[in-house]
């Protein structure tokens, strides 16, 4: 009888856990037997391992073979364990010595030719791997770059399980070609020069940059609502390195790393269609549970256009991660629970025709449709947006112009400034943001003015707003005062906030 063991990583959402991969090889009629609660993809790896084993010229043990992954009880899913097995039932065989991976975490998908195939969540993977005191792991070689980001750790990235026998045998290994890692700066490519004039709606995602604000853009079909959306993210501040782990930890159990480098410190922005389900917007899965867009858009911008077209409930499922920062999706194997921190842009037509501006100009749309429309976005969620701003249909005047507007460049220096003010002012809190200042601490440490104190008291006895409502006006207008260089929100800044939440230009 042979027995050998090495570890791999089952995640459970971005949490990690080391699983010792155990392989026994005894006497009896030729079987092979997974054991550990595994999913439908990883009972498959019987097939992929065989293949890949008899393919690179090694020996397939015609004997009964049982693998055992532990813990036992907890669930197990995707192929990341390929490697991890392949590699056990060979020590176990007796052609590599169990000394050599009784301590290496092995991951990675094996094709049937033996080809290390590329596998998701290989960056929280590497954290528990840490966390667990391994030294080292062997890792895809298409993961590689994402798996620099981990430090303190030998990371070893190959190709062929070929390559990996060589390795464990004679200790050689290729590192010539290791890819040099740096963090890259901000995309360039979106600049807020390209879009004509809108000073109303570009102050407010000035503002919404600035403060972690949520905004709802509402004009005709090409003002520039979407222009001015996906140009958020070159305003916002470089992400830094904590939370680009935080965002390519998640993108990387999505297995989203198609559009985004696991080294950009660029904030994301994700765009669905409006046509998603809830369980693309918030997060879940029947088999493998999978980050939303909610979670993809962590600390970055999640834009949503057309957002009256989405169906019945999509844009509510939003409205407890919008309160809480985090979505808990709740499953038979447990409650999973993701980063949800994001920026929301809402972008809308004013009408189903899309033509109404409030002057009747080309609309076709009686007044109740025009009702009817917005009515999609409910209260609750309604409630929740920050700032409300009317995109004019772009005139003659802006579009003549030959001189561009003012670059991303420039407003991230006042977004970046304003940034800075918050935080020291925070310095003795535990948040950054002016969006995230607690109910509390408004009523009490962070109030405006007494006038524009009076102002809001007055609105909210007549009704014109809720509580909420004016808790997110008051957060506005600290970020309106710090754009203005004021130590504490004035009158006018609470007017101008008040004036942004209800989409009245002043």
């Amino acid at each position: 009888m042979s027995l050998a063991h090495t570890k791999s990583v089952a995640l459970l959402g971005l949490d990690g856990h080391v699983v010792t991969v155990e392989v026994d090889i005894a006497d009896g009629l030729p079987m092979y037997s997974l054991l550990g609660l595994p999913d439908a993809a990883l009972s498959e790896s019987r097939d992929r391992v065989r293949a890949a084993i008899v393919n690179c010229a090694e020996v397939w043990p015609n004997r009964k073979v049982t693998v055992s992954l532990s813990p036992a009880w907890l669930p197990k899913s995707g192929s990341s364990f390929d490697l991890a097995i392949c590699i056990a039932l060979l020590s176990a065989h007796e052609t590599i010595s169990p000394d050599a991976i009784s301590d290496v975490v092995f991951l990675g998908e094996l094709s049937l030719d033996g080809r290390i195939r590329s596998v998701r969540g290989v960056l929280p993977a590497l954290i528990a791997a840490q966390k667990a005191g391994i030294k080292t792991v062997v890792v895809p070689r298409a993961n590689f770059q994402e798996a620099q980001l981990m430090q303190g750790i030998e990371i070893i990235a190959m190709e062929h399980v070929k390559q990996v026998l060589r390795w464990l045998r004679t200790g050689e290994r290729e590192i010539a070609d290791e890819i040099e890692f740096a963090w890259q700066p901000t995309d360039e490519n979106l600049d807020f020069a390209d879009v004509a004039g809108q000073p109303q709606a570009r102050l407010a995602a000035e503002i919404a940059a600035s403060g972690g604000h949520h905004l709802l853009l509402i004009g005709p079909p090409g003002a520039g609502k979407t222009m001015i959306a996906e140009r958020i993210p070159t305003i916002l501040p470089a992400l830094t390195i904590a939370q680009a782990l935080e965002v390519t930890a998640v993108h990387s159990i999505s297995g989203s790393f198609t559009n985004r480098s696991p080294t950009s410190l660029t904030a994301p922005i994700i765009s669905p269609h409006h046509t998603t389900t809830r369980v693309a917007m918030v997060g879940g899965g029947a088999h493998v549970i999978k980050p939303g867009a909610c979670s993809l858009a962590h600390n970055g911008v999640l834009f949503i256009d057309e957002a009256p077209e989405c169906p019945s409930g999509v844009l509510d499922s939003l409205r407890q991660p919008l309160e809480a920062g985090t979505i808990t999706i709740a499953r038979s194997i447990g409650n999973l629970t993701f980063p949800a921190q994001f920026l929301l842009v809402l972008a809308a037509n004013p009408c189903p025709c899309g033509k109404f501006t409030g002057r009747g100009h080309n609309c076709t749309c009686t007044s109740l449709q025009v009702r009817r429309y917005l009515n999609r976005l409910s209260g609750p969620l309604m409630d929740r947006i920050d700032m409300r701003v009317h995109v004019d249909p772009v005139g003659r005047v802006d579009m003549a112009r030959t001189d561009l507007g003012e670059s991303s460049a420039d407003i991230r220096v006042r977004v970046i400034t304003a940034r800075a003010i918050a935080r020291a002012r925070f310095s003795d809190y535990s948040w950054e943001l002016n969006s995230h200042i607690p109910s509390r601490a408004l009523r009490t440490v962070f109030q405006p003015q007494r006038q524009a104190m009076n102002f809001l008291h007055d609105e909210l006895d007549k009704e014109h707003i809720t509580a909420r409502g004016l808790h997110k006006i008051i957060r506005v207008s600290w970020t309106l005062a710090d754009l203005a260089g004021h130590s504490i929100p004035t009158l006018e800044d609470v007017e101008k906030a008040h004036s942004l939440r209800g989409g009245i230009e002043l």
